[in-house]
């Protein structure tokens, strides 16, 4: 009989034990253990990136690990692949790298997280980005991501032949016609006219310097309005000249910095990268002879279009607290001054506009006349069915400049698809 008590006392004595062990334990890997996150983007080709992990990782050891996954390096496959995975609910991402233009479309679907409360939280300000930045990653009235870094259309222009930059698109038509021919050109301007985004790019920043919108603030379409058309009749004027390249609707940006860096052209609306490209002695014959300004100013204001990238949370991610960490690290000041230096991207925060640090690793971003053509940045039209949209502007402004549609015609058919689109959107989210 005591033999049996002693067992039991035994018994109950060494799950005593193992159940304090199992508990101990638990309590060690809950408090230790490192929560992994995988964060998605194209290629890494400045390594800049991978910097920022790893500097991450390194201050968060033992408590958040970040994933780098690379992604295809075209666009339309990365958008592929995130609509593919966010909309069977998967967390395979945590955070994605994200094109400005699909904001709304991704807010829209719930693909992502609203970052409001997490701004709210933690003091960061819309203020503290630059407006046409903040704005892109803005729908009916919420913050979807942060931009990293940004880009937008600038003017190019040879400066051994022009000594003032023209101020308004009617002065850059009369310089152009003016001067062609000078120092052995054969085309006063050039531009990205093919039937592509660049082409949405290019007629967005005359619509808008003439006060025209395609949508308002809740994403109804308005595109039919006087001042769209004007500025359409002006893109129209512009690209029908004789100081173009007949094929310019064949142009994209391959084709338009090829015949200004072989000093064929003494104007050049462009993207900031051809700055670079400008000062390659292997690439170019201008060395030294090209000047940069804001794009041209229309009846209302100069407008450039907006580029770049926005860091979003995947509404299905597992751990929204720790992603957070990571977006916050990589679009705060340690991350953007890694993607200033090492990554060659123009900061987005206001605050590292002037840091000498970038600055010397981007002799470019001093130029005053560079930073007052990104500020007059503006997003393409915010919609969830942005890529319809600009489906339809491609074929339609594509017919004004081959001759086929005047603008007016343009922009009633452009509003008559554009709102059967929409229409059918509304009624699919409905059902």
């Amino acid at each position: 009989m005591k033999k049996s008590i002693y067992s039991i006392s035994a018994v109950i004595v060494v799950s005593i034990i193992v159940i304090i062990g199992i508990f101990t334990f638990s309590k060690k890997d809950v408090t230790n253990s490192e929560i992994s996150i995988t964060y998605a983007q194209g290629k890494d080709t400045t390594g800049a990136i991978t910097q920022i992990i790893e500097k991450f990782n390194k201050l968060h050891k033992g408590k958040i690990k970040v994933i780098y996954r690379e992604m295809p390096s075209d666009t339309d496959a990365q958008h592929a692949v995130y609509t593919t995975t966010m909309s069977t609910k998967k967390s395979e991402y945590d955070l994605i790298s994200a094109d400005v233009i699909w904001t709304a479309e991704f807010a829209q679907a719930k693909y992502v997280l609203s970052l409001d409360e997490f701004m709210k939280r933690d003091g960061i300000k819309k203020a503290d980005y630059l407006k046409g930045s903040i704005e892109a990653a803005t729908f009916k009235n919420k913050i979807w991501g942060l931009p990293r870094y940004v880009d937008a259309g600038l003017l190019f222009y040879r400066k051994d032949i022009i000594s003032t930059p023209p101020k308004t698109w009617d002065e850059l038509i009369e310089m152009a016609t003016k001067y062609k021919g000078e120092k052995n050109t054969q085309y006063g301007y050039v531009a990205q006219a093919k039937q592509y985004e660049g082409l949405v790019c290019n007629a967005m920043e005359l619509i808008s310097a003439y006060g025209g919108k395609v949508v308002d603030e809740n994403g109804e379409i308005i595109i039919n309005n006087k001042n769209t058309i004007q500025g359409l009749t002006k893109f129209k004027e512009l690209l029908n000249n004789d100081f173009v390249p007949s094929n310019i609707s064949s142009f994209r940006e391959l084709e338009s910095h090829t015949i200004f860096l072989e000093g064929n052209s003494i104007f050049i609306r462009n993207w900031p990268y051809l700055w670079t490209l400008a000062q390659d002695k292997d690439k170019s014959k201008i060395i030294g002879k090209v000047g940069v300004v804001p794009l041209p100013k229309g009846s209302l204001k100069s407008a450039a279009t907006l580029g770049g990238w926005i860091i979003m949370i995947n509404q299905y991610t597992k751990h929204p607290n720790e992603s957070w960490e990571f977006l916050k690290f990589l679009c705060g000041e340690e991350g953007q001054m890694i993607s200033g230096i090492s990554g060659g991207g123009l900061p987005s925060l206001k605050a590292l506009w002037n840091n000498a640090d970038i600055e010397k690793a981007n002799p470019f971003f001093k130029n005053e006349n560079f930073k007052k053509g990104l500020l007059s940045a503006v997003p393409r039209p915010i919609s969830p069915i942005y890529p319809k949209l600009s489906k339809i502007m491609q074929v339609e402004i594509s017919k004004i400049i081959t001759g086929t549609e005047t603008p007016e015609e343009a922009v009633k058919n452009m509003e008559f698809e554009m709102k059967k689109q929409l229409e059918l959107f509304k009624n699919s989210s409905v059902e």
